[in-house]
């Protein structure tokens, strides 16, 4: 701590990463371990983030991240957006194919930021805000992928017609960004995508991943 950081904020801070790594919660006691304070210093700060609905305890008395986080993530989208939008206008020239990236939004794959290639006749049209099953399009099986095989590189994922008839995909997770679930593709008319694609899709998944660490 320095004296410009206010240490009551760095805890609370703190003990909302704490919980934000764990699925069951954590009780106070094992929050006070943790955080090296004392169990009064705890239960201050579970109150204030609950006042503020970041925290909440259920009848065992666990602490959980609570919802109030879902409004702060909302902001999250447009920060990553801005982001990304480097390397998916040159993913997208490059390839001549429609650049997208996508976040995990609950259950779902969310595209929220797309780049279509300015020199080709025709591309496929994908609009920021189009949703699907995480199961279903290269974006959603390239996060499963990495899903399966944390701490690993999974590479690439291609499919063909699972979203849109006559359109193939590529897609490679990112990797490495705290919080982030997401990958980073492309989406073009073919019935089958190229083979420099992979490559140059990991590629750009990987300078997303690192602009955004």
């Amino acid at each position: 701590m320095t004296a410009e950081t206010s240490q009551t904020l760095d805890r609370g801070l703190r003990v909302l990463k704490l919980l934000a790594d764990t699925d069951h919660g954590l009780t106070v006691t094992e929050l006070s371990n943790k955080l090296g304070v004392n169990r009064t210093v705890v239960y201050r700060l579970l109150a204030t983030l609950e006042q503020h609905a970041l925290v909440r305890r259920d009848l065992g008395g666990r602490a959980r991240v609570g919802l109030g986080v879902l409004r702060l993530g909302r902001q999250v989208h447009p920060l990553v957006r801005e982001a990304a939008l480097p390397a998916l206008r040159s993913l997208a020239e490059d390839i001549g194919a429609t650049a997208h990236l996508t976040l995990v939004d609950g259950t779902e794959a969310l595209a929220v930021a797309v780049v279509e290639p300015t020199w080709t006749d025709y591309h496929v049209a994908y609009r920021a805000g189009f949703r699907h099953a995480l199961d279903r399009g290269a974006a959603g099986r390239a996060i499963l992928a990495a899903r399966r095989n944390p701490g690993a590189d999974p590479g690439f994922e291609l499919t063909h017609g699972e979203l849109e008839a006559g359109a193939s995909g590529a897609a490679a997770p990112l990797l490495g960004v705290t919080g982030v679930e997401g990958s980073v593709g492309v989406v073009m008319l073919a019935d089958s995508v190229p083979e420099r694609v992979g490559p140059r899709v990991m590629e750009a998944a990987r300078e997303v991943s690192e602009a955004l660490r």
